[in-house]
C-alpha cells in the first residue's frame, strides 16, 4: 500500500510567530540586569559641596573616608566608628607611611562631625588629607 507523500501532507502554512525564543532571551536579559544593577551602584551617596578644584589624580587604590548625611562614617564603603577608623588607618600607615586619604562629606553634615573625623585621621598619623568636592557648574 503505497501512499503519496504529497497527498497526506497538509498544504496550509502556519503564519504565526513563535514567541518562545523571544521570551527566553528577554528573561535572560532581565536576570542579567537584575544581577548587575546593584554592582553598578557602588559607593556611599553623599551630596558634595561645590568648589572650583581640579580632578583627583592618584593611584587606583585610593583611601576615601565618606561621611553620609546621617553622620555614618565609611572607609571605602565599609561602615565604621571613629575609633575603628583610627585603628584601621594606623594599621594602613604602618605598611604605607605616605598614604593620602580623601574625605567626602555631605554638605549637610555638621561641621563638628567632619572636624572630629579629620582629627582622628591626624591622630592616626595621616598627614596628607584631601577634601573631595564636586565641580561648580558654569551657571553659578
Amino acid at each position: 500500500m503505497a501512499m503519496d507523500a504529497s497527498s497526506s501532507r497538509d498544504s496550509t502554512t502556519i503564519s504565526q510567530i513563535n514567541v518562545t525564543p523571544l521570551v527566553d532571551v528577554m528573561l535572560v536579559l532581565l536576570v542579567i540586569f537584575m544581577v548587575t544593577a546593584p554592582i553598578i551602584q557602588q559607593g556611599v551617596q553623599v551630596n558634595l559641596p561645590q568648589a572650583k578644584t581640579g580632578a583627583i589624580t592618584g593611584s587606583d587604590d585610593l583611601l576615601v573616608v565618606s561621611i553620609a548625611k546621617t553622620g555614618k562614617i565609611y572607609l571605602n564603603d565599609n561602615v565604621m566608628t571613629l575609633d575603628e577608623l583610627g585603628t584601621k588607618l594606623r594599621a594602613i600607615r604602618k605598611n604605607q607611611a605616605d598614604r593620602q586619604v580623601y574625605v567626602r562629606a555631605d554638605q549637610d553634615v555638621l561641621y563638628g562631625t567632619v572636624m572630629k573625623t579629620i582629627a582622628e585621621l591626624k591622630q592616626a598619623g595621616i598627614d596628607r588629607v584631601g577634601m573631595v568636592t564636586r565641580p561648580t557648574s558654569e551657571d553659578g
